[in-house]
């Protein structure tokens, strides 16, 4: 079997900075951190073969026993697996041994994914659905298009928000990164170019690559969106899709303006690109709804539309939907032959109650949120006064701005005590954003401030050696 292979520079991108040349541990230790790191968020892929130690050592510029080392340290935990000319694979332990940790309470605490445990509506929903099931038993269960009452109320949200929509207009898929990989299977080929936001949703980035295709990124600008910069990748690249988050961007937490929308809106139909729209984040706003959906702006404009259920209402439902006109959904449902045969009945009859209902519970997770996200931003204040970001105004994170260039070694102490941190370059493509956390606060405020004080520590020990670094230069 021929296995994927990590290029050398490449993987240098990837890594960032991982170096911490006035740190007292040892840098092999630090590159096996950084590397395991990688393993740990996905951004090195499961059975590809890293660089030879050469190769790596050169590329790094270390001895080749540095590498030997790293590499050393990582087969015995279990992530890499070694073989006499054939190189290094990665892998993943089979059971990840628990981390030795100065606070028990914090032992495998992870700080780098944005969702929420269910409520109690998601049982009743459940309960529901159970007692629906009957009258559907007589039919075979395979439905590629969805139950059709469950896209009446999708299409009937559409509608309210100023999109009108017919149940005709939606297809349920499982989960909105399922959509995107049916969308990206069905309108690109190897080679072609997504242009997307710089930073954006990594598993979109993860979506983009499995289909052969190149991102291109545009950067996000101190507020809102660059449209110019967008007209110029279109105009450059001439890319088949493009991916955009306009709903309480993730990792960023911005949310489009009118303006904005009409003028992107604008840009699809002049240009015929198409843009696929993550809708994921929709729900979750503090003070008000944003605005409409982006393809209410323009009908000629190439729009599908992406929801989910997973961040509304609990990631475990994994269900979605594609909002897209009738042609395009006949396509998508033929093209969803090859990948699977329709989206469970149970979790769309659960799905059908959670949105006939939820003005009930929808107000009250909003308004835990927005109490939570103060919380964090509070403590933040407290234990990393260093730390620079933008209150959200929907969404479950923080984009944190650090000091320096220290997130991905930041990371690598924190994996030390069992909390796992999101870095920014899983948000970037090519290992950009090393200066930046994403941060949910969707931690109780108690699991929190551990974690912060647990980290606060690691923080001091790092930042202090930054700033002894810099004065160093400086003299």
């Amino acid at each position: 079997m021929s296995l994927r292979r990590s290029g050398s520079q490449s993987l240098v991108s990837l890594l960032g900075h991982w170096q911490e040349s006035t740190s007292r541990t040892p840098l092999w230790r630090q590159l096996a951190g950084a590397l395991r790191l990688l393993i740990l968020d996905g951004r090195l892929a499961l059975d590809s073969r890293l660089p030879g130690e050469r190769e790596l050592a050169t590329a790094l510029n270390v001895s080749r026993t540095t590498v030997a080392s790293a590499l050393a340290q990582l087969r015995d935990e279990g992530y890499v697996v070694s073989r006499h000319g054939s190189g290094s694979r990665v892998i993943l332990p089979a059971q990840r041994a628990q981390v030795p940790t100065r606070m028990n309470a914090v032992q495998a605490l992870d700080l780098s994914t944005a969702a929420l445990s269910a409520g109690p509506e998601i049982h009743q929903a459940y309960s529901h659905a159970l007692s629906s099931m009957p009258q559907h038993l007589t039919s075979t269960g395979y439905d590629q298009q969805g139950l059709p009452a469950l896209r009446e109320a999708i299409a009937r949200r559409y509608t309210a928000r100023g999109l009108r929509t017919s149940a005709d207009e939606i297809m349920v898929v499982n989960g909105a990164v399922s959509g995107l990989a049916l969308i990206l299977r069905l309108l690109t080929g190897p080679g072609d170019r997504v242009v997307v936001e710089n930073p954006t949703y990594p598993l979109a980035i993860a979506a983009i690559q499995g289909a052969s295709c190149r991102p291109v990124g545009v950067s996000l600008p101190d507020e809102g969106w660059d449209v110019n910069g967008l007209a110029a990748a279109f105009a450059q690249t001439s890319p088949r899709l493009a991916y955009l988050m306009p709903d309480f961007h993730n990792p960023t937490g911005r949310c489009m303006d009118t303006p904005t929308r009409q003028r992107i809106a604008d840009l699809a139909a002049n240009t015929r690109t198409t843009l696929a729209i993550d809708e994921t984040m929709v729900d979750l706003w503090y003070n008000a709804p944003p605005p409409p959906p982006l393809a209410a702006f323009n009908p000629d404009a190439p729009i599908i539309t992406l929801g989910s259920t997973g961040k509304s209402f609990w990631g475990g439902l994994r269900l979605g939907w594609i909002r897209a006109s009738t042609r395009t959904l006949a396509s998508l449902v033929q093209a969803r032959d090859t990948m699977d045969l329709g989206s469970p009945l149970l979790e769309q009859l659960a799905t059908l109650w959670l949105l006939n209902n939820a003005e009930s519970f929808l107000p009250g997770r909003r308004s835990m949120l927005a109490a939570r996200r103060d919380m964090c931003s509070a403590l933040m204040s407290e234990y990393f006064p260093q730390w620079r970001y933008i209150q959200p105004d929907g969404g479950l994170s923080f984009w944190v701005e650090l000091p320096d260039m220290v997130a991905t070694q930041f990371a690598a102490r924190a994996e030390s005590v069992g909390i796992h941190l999101g870095t920014g370059t899983r948000f970037g493509l090519a290992g950009a954003f090393d200066r930046w956390l994403r941060l949910p606060f969707t931690l109780d405020d108690e699991a929190l401030r551990v974690a912060f004080k647990t980290l606060q520590p690691l923080w001091n020990s790092l930042n202090g050696q930054q700033n002894t670094l810099r004065t160093r230069k400086i003299i």
